[in-house]
């Protein structure tokens, strides 16, 4: 009878040890298993009135996990100074749109990278220089106060991302010291992660991105000059600048992210992206093609964060379609492969 017993007892505990292996290793794979996937954003055109959650519902369905909001300011002409949040702007481009679409995001279960965009009369915002001190002082001085006050929005709100400025093409590298207190200032008052939206002809004399936590490009490089590009030209036409950006991730040790991407349903799309011409002709297998050979170009590498497609409107149903070349995918065939590619772990 007690040999019995002893039996039992150690098949007993045989048992015990095996399910605490078994514990164990479940605990350690799921430790293992990564805690954050890639950004798969859309950038959200400001509202002009209040809306409600349901213009976040489309952006869910096509499986993205983040969406830009992009309040703006603006500089008028003949001056330095930057003027925000001001009356006569869309409901969406101030203080209280911002809140709201942030919000009726973070109610869908998306993330959000803050953007604020500077605008200009008359010109790009690229261009932008000043000839002398005082305006020098004027537009850094307003400029920081435009960014540090929705970097407060940022915190506050738990933003998980915030871009302290877009495409500022000769002020970025003109300026480095403003820069630099600049982050810093918003360091004090932010606590997400920080980037900037360079140009893509510009994001390899950005001096400060050792400052921010990625790499920002606005990623419309020319990619093919072929009318109907394929998927593999628009692969091939990435090589060089794929190389670049790849080693400006590892010189800095950051990640990269495109703050803004994509190509219109037009002939010639890939040769050159940036523009926005309502007078091209229709090519949807361009578009499509062009969007596939980014993906499987970026959305692999480890070094790559991710992106923020442009554009995305607020009232989908009404949105994009086949009466429209601009450069929202909503309601076009390449809105199928965008579902597809951010539905990928």
């Amino acid at each position: 009878m007690k040999k019995k017993i002893t039996y039992v007892a150690f098949i007993i505990l045989l048992i015990f040890i095996s399910c605490k292996q078994i514990i164990t290793s479940e605990n350690k794979t799921n430790y293992s298993k990564p805690t954050t996937s890639k950004i798969n954003g859309v950038s959200m055109v400001s509202i002009s009135s209040p809306i409600d959650s349901c213009a976040f519902i489309p952006v869910t369905k096509i499986n993205a996990t983040w969406v830009a909001n992009i309040p703006f300011g603006f500089i008028p002409k003949n001056s330095a100074t930057v003027r925000y949040n001001e009356e006569w702007q869309w409901y969406g481009e101030k203080t209280g749109g911002i809140i709201e679409s942030i919000n009726l995001a973070k109610e869908q279960g998306l993330k959000v990278l803050l953007k604020p965009h500077l605008w200009i009369h008359d010109i790009w915002v690229g261009d932008l220089d000043f000839d002398n001190t005082k305006d020098w002082k004027s537009f850094e001085s307003s400029y920081s106060n435009f960014i540090l006050h929705y970097a407060q929005i940022a915190d506050s709100m738990k933003v998980e991302a915030y871009c302290v400025g877009v495409e500022l093409r000769k002020i970025a590298t003109q300026r480095p010291i403003f820069w630099n207190e600049l982050i810093d200032s918003v360091r004090t008052i932010y606590s997400g992660k920080l980037t900037y939206a360079a140009n893509w002809d510009n994001y390899e004399t950005i001096p400060f991105w050792g400052k921010l936590d990625y790499i920002g490009i606005d990623a419309y490089f020319p990619i093919s000059k072929e009318k109907t590009p394929s998927i593999k030209s628009c692969y091939e036409g990435w090589e060089s600048n794929f190389k670049k950006i790849k080693a400006l991730s590892k010189k800095v040790n950051k990640k990269v992210i495109f703050t803004e991407f994509g190509y219109r349903n037009v002939d010639y799309t890939g040769k050159k992206p940036w523009e926005d011409s309502p007078l091209s002709k229709f090519n949807n297998e361009g578009q499509n093609n062009s969007y596939q050979a980014i993906f499987d170009r970026f959305w692999s590498e480890p070094w790559f964060e991710g992106g923020f497609l442009w554009k995305w409107y607020p009232n989908h149903a009404q949105a994009g379609g086949k009466e429209n070349n601009r450069f929202t995918p909503q309601n076009k065939p390449v809105e199928e492969i965008i579902k597809k590619q951010y539905s990928q772990p």
